[in-house]
């Protein structure tokens, strides 16, 4: 039997980490009932992390895509999370700090699951299927280096996994993979139209409408399955015709980026802070956050843009602006529910929240009047109108206090 180096703080190399060999591996960490953080590394620099108590699994994260993962995993199996992940960071703001340093998403689920959000069922699910997709990513890097560390330790346990049982349920996955004839293409990477026009010659309308909305080259074949409905390989066999012929070819991409990362890579920032009142600006264009700040630095406000409205409840806590430009359309969470969210939080209960559109019509305007808007503002921008509204309900809110 294969016995795990412990206790150790020191990288031990293992070749060929077959299932076989993962098992014996994790077998020898129930021996000493192990419980702390697991670390595997891959030769390329890839790392995943395992939460161990007494030698059983709690949780796994890491890999190119973590972030990817979680998201996938909710989607699939938290539908009601899925529905409002704008919501998340509230969720992430009424959680201790420190507790976030040690694996973010399983100190979501934690807290779901004490809120009723979630079922300690539905967790346990998602942690299963998390925990198999990381052995996957492992099964197909081969070579691993494996670190133990005694502390980082998940305090709440929402489920203990027997290794055995998600070795063998990856191995099959594996299996299919490698049957498949695509053991060297990884269902990480992202599917992209190389050659259109023979594509297009080769495919129906159809199909070939379908391809052109999918094959975008920013989602995996693993985000793929999970918006299609259908498993991976089926998703990625589909595909290999085209991939063979050179007319689709399969990318790296990056993660996504995390609900709670620095609110540095989120914003757009003066280098020189000017003293007038912080305005927030929350807009999935780069190019509208960047015309406000020039519109309201040169009028001496502080500015703070957010292009991931996933990130905006979180950054407008952190930074507490005087006001919010807000966009109306943007991807994963709308402006609809980023205000409804913002107004039940005693801090911005009456921050003036004025809506981005470009969209005039009376609807839109009835119901973001209903979650909480303060104002309209149409696109594209106009400077004057833009801090004429700023002095009306700045100087608004100085009255009303």
């Amino acid at each position: 039997m294969m016995t795990a180096p412990f206790p150790s703080s020191h990288s031990v190399p293992i070749q060929e980490f077959t299932a076989s060999r993962q098992a014996s591996f994790f077998d020898g960490l129930k021996q000493p009932r192990f419980s702390g953080q697991l670390i595997l590394s891959s030769p390329s620099g890839e790392q995943w992390f395992f939460y161990l108590y007494l030698g059983r699994i709690m949780y796994a994260t890491g890999g190119l895509h973590s972030v990817r993962r979680w998201r996938r995993q909710i989607a699939s199996y938290l539908p009601q999370i899925a529905a409002n992940l704008a919501a998340v960071q509230i969720d992430l703001a009424s959680i201790d700090p420190q507790d976030l340093q040690v694996c973010w998403e399983y100190q979501l689920l934690c807290h779901w699951v004490e809120q009723q959000k979630v079922t300690r069922e539905q967790a346990a699910r998602l942690i299963r299927a998390t925990v198999v997709e990381v052995l996957f990513d492992i099964t197909q890097s081969m070579e691993v280096a494996c670190e133990l560390r005694q502390d980082n330790l998940l305090s709440t346990r929402l489920v203990l996994i027997d290794a055995d049982q998600m070795i063998a349920e990856s191995q099959q996955l594996w299996g299919k993979w490698q049957g498949a004839k695509i053991a060297d293409r990884s269902p990480n990477s992202a599917p992209v139209i190389r050659q259109a026009e023979q594509l297009q010659q080769r495919t129906t309308p159809q199909v070939y409408q379908t391809l052109k909305q999918l094959l975008d080259g920013n989602q995996t074949l693993r985000d793929l399955s999970v918006r299609m409905k259908r498993d991976v390989l089926s998703v990625t066999t589909s595909l290999l015709p085209y991939l063979q012929m050179g007319l689709v070819e399969l990318v790296k991409i990056p993660d996504l980026p995390p609900p709670i990362s620095p609110p540095a890579k989120g914003v757009v920032a003066q280098p020189d802070v000017p003293s007038g009142a912080l305005i927030a600006c929350v807009d999935d264009s780069p190019l509208i956050c960047q015309t406000m700040e020039k519109i309201l630095t040169a009028a001496n406000y502080q500015f703070v843009g957010v292009n991931d409205p996933l990130r905006a409840i979180a950054i407008l806590l952190a930074r507490k602006p005087s006001l919010v430009f807000l966009d109306l359309v943007m991807p994963n969470a709308n402006g609809y529910e980023i205000c409804g969210q913002l107004r039940k939080l005693s801090i911005f209960k009456h921050t003036p929240i004025v809506i981005l559109t470009g969209n005039d019509g009376i609807v839109d305007r009835v119901r973001a009047k209903m979650v909480g808007s303060t104002d309209f503002l149409s696109k594209p921008v106009n400077p004057d109108t833009v801090l004429q509204t700023i002095k009306k309900h700045l100087h608004d809110q100085v009255s009303v206090e």
